[in-house]
């Protein structure tokens, strides 16, 4: 039986990319592509798709929103996420919307095949990189909404006063909460901090 499959990837050369090297595969079909997750929202729902291939990071609607929005409307929709970005963070949250894989774009053809015709048999499945960082930060203490919403803004260049103003709280407030995300987070100054949220997918900058 083949396993029908759409991509959805803002970059045309990816999608190329991922139809060669699964075209070639017998039992495996590229039935679309889409550049944006509107497109393929419109998309899947015109071919139905046994496996959707969708990009992390989009302009607009990100992969793990598309993914959320595809499953509320079709619960059984089968999603694996193609990143370039390694992050426990995004991965954990990808699977908490829905996605049955989260895989790097690095990784090898072999694996990329593999994956899908585990996902088209309503298996999960991860990269091996991935799954190690999840590990890694089992048992750690998540942060919280306003820290995360802290630590979002520091990525973004802000200052105290700043972030103070913007979420109506003192800037001895908004010092207390770093230091509490540098001592989860493992950071010893904002800097470090950025570099770890970025990493991790704690925080995304918008592109």
């Amino acid at each position: 039986m083949t396993i029908r499959i759409l991509t959805v990837d803002d970059h045309p050369l990816i999608r190329q990319g991922i139809a060669s090297m699964l075209e070639v595969e017998t039992d495996m079909a590229v039935v679309g592509e889409a550049s944006d997750a509107n497109e393929g929202l419109e998309q899947f729902r015109r071919l139905l798709p046994d496996v959707a291939l969708v990009d992390l990071q989009m302009p607009g609607v990100g992969g793990i929103e598309m993914t959320r929005r595809l499953r509320a409307e079709f619960p059984g929709a089968r999603v694996v996420i193609l990143t370039t970005y390694r992050g426990d963070a995004n991965a954990r949250e990808a699977l908490a919307a829905g996605a049955c894989g989260y895989l790097l774009k690095s990784s090898l053809r072999g694996e990329l095949i593999d994956a899908v015709r585990r996902v088209a048999q309503g298996k999960r499945c991860l990269s091996a990189e991935i799954s190690e960082e999840i590990a890694q930060h089992l048992g750690e203490e998540a942060l919280t909404a306003r820290e995360l919403s802290i630590l979002s803004a520091l990525a973004q260049g802000w200052e105290n006063k700043r972030i103070a103003n913007t979420l109506g709280i003192s800037a001895e407030t908004v010092k207390s909460h770093l230091a509490r995300i540098f001592e989860k987070i493992g950071a010893r100054n904002r800097t470090e901090a950025i570099h770890i949220a970025l990493r991790r997918g704690l925080v995304r900058l918008e592109e």
